[in-house]
């Protein structure tokens, strides 16, 4: 291999530089997609022979299942397995007259540690989801049910095509498959005019986003001559393009990642994209747990961890920057308009946004062990709140309103609800210990370790996020305070009727219970009884909770050597990278730029030959990896505390903190009001859909109707002038061919004088 051209950033020349898989993966792992496309194949033929069990859903999560068990005996594998298995060959086209010049892109894996971490929580949690489904949407056995588990099932056919993809091309198409499945599931409720139009909302956004993806693919192609990822990353740790030219300090390590990061986050529902993951949640609950916080909303985290060679191929960091300052800013926006609303699942739609933006700061700062911990932790803890909220709106009538609903975790057969909904509310609030207190923390700690010169403004953004923790921590408790404890009372939702209420389930099925006296109470007044979950959605709550305190284990496998099992998984794939603070297999700080080395070269010993390293940022004047334990475990009881005050009920644990007795009064009411309008911006959600509204929506509606007469009139006018100018001109000599004697007759007598008069004229006047 040749060396770098000119001076990049360590990419190949540390102990945890990029992975770049050159052998060949086993031909089984074709298991991990073909099993859930196996299933989508059968939800058709259950469909079609007019099947209405719940055999669609049993068929669905057997399968996954075996997706899951594929998944985990390719990682038991470990690097041995990793590589390029292709399947069969897809595209393999020339362009042009140069025989040279061909595109090629097979139906083909690349397994590495970054597609297998992916794939474990995709099928894992796809099957979990999958059986809480089937009673989830019980009530709709038949085509319904029938089409629900086949969109579900191309959803992680779709997801897995992306993940495992050994090509642009390939990851493209799985990239699109995934929206396309996210507007089905989303517009599941096809009747209700809120679902469809949440469900056209995400398909359009996601497309400005994705064009931002396909114009990086082509630039990628003409750039580097090929879409296959083995000699595209092997091109750009040497710095070379196709042509054998440095690719550093040229527009290529700039643009292509920006435009990659458009379609990022336009499928991760960042800055200015975010707007459509809130009303996703129009959509069944188990597809928010499943889409919208566990696996496609990732699927922006995954193309940058991915691609991430090329954005540390920039001295200046420029989309990196970018991508820390833009996920900042996100959790940051998502956190504030989660303080005033009141949908509990739609609390949750903004928290994944707010995480979301933590994953993608977190790569920003060069933090990718972290980002990438995060996103497997948060894939736990989130599908459990999304599942609890699912319960609760499940038995009550589809109500969501935390005004409306107080003390559920003591209600006959909400036990369980309410202790899998306070570990997710744990993890998520980054209490010490917790997955997400582990996670997050390797976030918080790489933004102060990350120099102000690598990435501009590292250091604000740290406080930006340690903010949006303590913000965090508040608002996920301040749904739990107010709803799951304090004293029991419930007012059903608008979908309490005696029939299918369109949310997947009778609002009079089974799971009835005998009520208790305040449930009495309330049934009196609202003639409702809430109906407790059964076996499946009990189940799989409990599995993911426990998989919740599971992978908080994770961080402390090969801690030394990776910084946990993520850190391993990571430095196995091409989003390694030696973060500033953070080398491994060793307590001091990271080089940040050495001068470049061949491909596979030994990593150098701290301050050796090379550039100058620049010195790790620090936090108070302590080394941020082992002080964030402490400021973050902090912050977190402080938002907890903030939470109980202001919403916890009265006498609560007997602390005296809380002085709730009705569950639409609280003591946060009285500090609202003195703030004067801003709650209620907040609670609009600072009215940024109707500024699209206003500055997209409707000029481009003008613009359409303007285009529309202009095509009418004008375009349409002049081709219907064309086609009629030869029929007015029949019409006009028609009557000269009548066919009648007399007629000619008379018409020659008449042209016979009219030629006499023009004669006499013309004679008189020369």
């Amino acid at each position: 291999m040749t060396m770098f051209a000119g001076t990049l950033p360590t990419l190949l020349a540390a102990a945890d530089g990029p992975f770049i898989a050159t052998g060949s993966a086993p031909q089984w792992v074709a298991l991990m997609p073909g099993l859930p496309l196996l299933g989508a194949a059968l939800c058709v033929l259950f469909a079609c022979l007019n099947v209405k069990s719940k055999l669609p859903g049993y068929a669905t999560v057997a399968l996954l299942a075996g997706g899951f068990v594929t998944a985990l005996a390719a990682f038991l594998q470990g690097p041995d397995g990793y590589g390029v298995a292709t399947i069969f060959r897809w595209i393999h086209a020339s362009i042009g007259a140069d025989a040279d010049a061909s595109i090629t892109a097979n139906f083909g894996f690349y397994m590495d540690g970054l597609s297998m971490l992916w794939m474990l929580f995709v099928t894992g949690l796809a099957t979990v989801i999958g059986l809480y489904s089937t009673e989830y949407v019980a009530s709709d056995k038949g085509l319904g049910y029938c089409r629900f588990f086949f969109a579900f099932n191309l959803f992680v056919f779709s997801m897995a095509s992306l993940v495992m993809a050994d090509n642009l091309l390939l990851l493209f198409l799985g990239w699109e498959g995934v929206g396309l499945c996210s507007y089905l599931l989303i517009g599941y409720f096809y009747k209700k005019p809120e679902a469809v139009a949440a469900a056209k909302k995400a398909f359009i956004i996601n497309r400005i986003g994705d064009l931002g993806l396909l114009m990086a693919i082509g630039a990628t192609f003409v750039v580097f001559g090929t879409l296959e990822f083995r000699p595209l990353f092997e091109m750009i740790a040497q710095g070379v393009d196709g042509k054998g030219q440095a690719i550093g300090h040229t527009w290529v390590v700039v643009v292509i990642p920006l435009l990659l990061t458009a379609g990022a986050f336009g499928k991760s529902a960042q800055l200015f994209f975010y707007v459509w993951l809130p009303d996703a949640m129009e959509g069944p609950t188990p597809v928010s747990a499943l889409i919208h916080a566990a696996t496609m909303v990732t699927a922006g985290v995954y193309l940058i961890a991915r691609m991430f060679p090329l954005y540390a191929a920039d001295d200046a960091m420029v989309a990196l920057t970018v991508v820390a300052w833009c996920g900042a800013i996100t959790a940051f926006w998502a956190a504030t308009i989660e303080f005033a609303q009141y949908d509990i699942k739609r609390i949750m739609g903004y928290s994944t946004i707010s995480q979301l933006g933590f994953m993608f700061a977190g790569l920003g700062l060069l933090g990718t062990t972290g980002a990438v911990f995060h996103v497997f932790t948060h894939a736990f803890f989130k599908a459990t709140l999304f599942l609890c909220c699912g319960a609760v709106m499940h038995g009550f009538g589809g109500q969501l309103s935390l005004r409306r609903l107080s003390g559920v975790m003591w209600m006959k057969g909400f036990g369980i609800t309410g202790v899998c909904m306070f570990i997710g509310c744990l993890s998520l609030s980054g209490v010490p210990f917790t997955a997400g207190f582990f996670s997050k923390d390797m976030i918080l700690a790489q933004a102060f370790a990350t120099p102000d010169e690598m990435i501009g403004g590292a250091t604000f953004i740290g406080l930006l996020l340690l903010l949006t923790a303590t913000m965090t921590a508040y608002y996920t408790f301040r749904v739990f305070f107010r709803v799951f404890v304090g004293p029991r009372h419930f007012e059903p939702g608008e979908d309490d009727h005696g029939h299918d209420d369109g949310l997947g389930h009778d609002a009079h099925a089974h799971h009835h219970h005998n009520p208790t006296e305040e449930e009495e109470g309330d049934a009196l007044h609202t003639g409702f009884h809430p109906h407790a979950p059964g076996w499946a959605m009990n189940g799989a709550m409990v599995l993911l909770a426990v998989g919740t305190i599971l992978v908080a284990s994770l961080y402390f496998v090969n801690k030394k050597e990776d910084h946990g099992w993520a850190g391993t998984m990571v430095r196995h794939s091409t989003a390694a990278y030696p973060s500033p603070g953070l080398a491994h297999g060793k307590d001091k700080p990271a080089a940040t730029t050495v001068e470049p080395l061949p491909l596979g070269a030994p990593a150098p010993e701290h301050g050796q030959a090379g550039k100058p390293h620049a010195k790790a940022g620090t936090f108070l004047g302590q080394d941020p990896f082992k002080i964030m334990y402490y400021v973050s475990a902090v912050l977190g009881l402080i938002g907890i505390l903030a939470a109980a005050w202001f919403h916890a009920p009265k006498g609560a644990w007997g602390l005296g903190i809380g002085n709730r007795e009705l569950p639409s009064k609280v003591r946060m009411d009285a500090v609202a009001a003195r703030f004067g309008p801003i709650p209620k911006w907040a609670e609009n959600k600072w009215y940024v859909d109707e500024l699209y509204h206003a500055i997209i929506v409707k000029p481009l509606l003008v613009l359409s109707h303007v285009f529309h007469a202009f095509d009418k009139l004008v375009i349409d006018g002049l081709v219907d002038l064309v086609g009629a100018l030869p029929r007015w001109l029949g019409t006009l000599l028609r009557p000269s061919q009548s066919g009648v004697l007399h007629g000619y007759a008379t018409g020659m007598v008449a042209g016979s004088a009219v030629l006499i008069v023009l004669v006499v004229l013309v004679a008189m006047w020369s």
